[in-house]
Formats: structure tokens, sequence, C-alpha cells
């Protein structure tokens, strides 16, 4: 019985939490993390895709429903991942590029043993957050692909105002 269940394991066509999990690590360790800048919609990525940004006043941990705690920033950067490669190897427009990666993080988060209710509302609580008044410190590579394809003017704008060399 066991060389069947060794088999079943080998088959990456089943929905698998350990290998998500192992993926997500090995995308870890391939990235930059730079969490010293000012980074609307929380988190973003450099124009050659070695560094993921995230948000430098983004709480690094979010306690579920139940009272435990877990980190977020493997989700982000799963994401952030994600979305990049679709619009960079496949000319994905960014709306449809972070749909993919929404399902990508959401996937992760739930092989994580983490519900998605919780952290969608912890991510959401941040969003509204990050106020574009008080961008200082924009990384002066940041893809700006997101921010043009959401036709967003004004926060451009406050964007490059604040952008450090």
């Amino acid at each position: 019985m066991s060389g069947h269940h060794d088999k079943h394991e080998k088959n990456d066509t089943l929905v698998n939490a350990a290998m998500l999990c192992r993926s997500v690590d090995e995308i870890l360790q391939k990235i930059r993390l730079d969490c010293d800048h000012d980074i609307p919609y929380l988190a973003g990525y450099n124009v050659d895709r070695s560094k993921i940004y995230i948000d430098r006043h983004l709480e690094k941990v979010f306690k579920d429903h139940l009272g435990h705690q877990h980190q977020v920033d493997r989700f982000l950067i799963l994401h952030e991942a994600t979305e990049k490669a679709m619009i960079d190897t496949w000319g994905l427009h960014y709306q449809h590029a972070h749909q993919i990666a929404l399902r990508a993080e959401e996937a992760a988060v739930r092989a994580a043993g983490i519900e998605w209710r919780d952290y969608d509302r912890f991510m959401q609580q941040w969003i509204k957050t990050a106020d574009s008044n008080k961008l200082t410190k924009v990384p002066a590579d940041l893809d700006m692909t997101p921010y043009i394809d959401e036709n967003d003017g004004e926060l451009i704008k406050v964007m490059q105002k604040a952008m450090v060399r």
C-alpha cells in the first residue's frame, strides 16, 4: 500500500498544499525583498524583476479569527512575482495579471491553513490606510505599470514627487 501512497504524492496534477508552500519558498530564495519604502497598493516590483517591494508601514503579522498569528510577506511576494511574470512574459494587462496573481495568493494562503476571509480582511484594511498623501519615499526603480494601467494620474504625480534616487 505504501508504494501506491508514494505514487499519489508525486502526482503533480493534484492540488497539493505542501508542494505549493515549497514553490513559494523557491520564489522567496530568488528575489530580494525591500520593506523600506512607501508602495501604493501595498506591494510592487522593480522594473527588472529582481526586487519585490512591500510597503514599509504594513504590519508583518496578522491575527486570524482564532487568534493565531501569521506572516504576510510570503503571500504578497507570490502575488507580485506571479503578476510581474504574467505582464513581462505573456504581455497581460495589469488587471488581468492581477486577477491570476490574486488566485495564486489565495491558494497559498489556504495551503498555509489560513482562512482567506481573515487574510483578505486584514489586507483590505491596510489598502484603505495606504494614503497617497503619506508618500515620501517611493523607489525610483518601482515598475509603474500597475498605476499607469489603473489610470490614476493623481497618484502617479504624487509618487513621482516622492521618488528617491
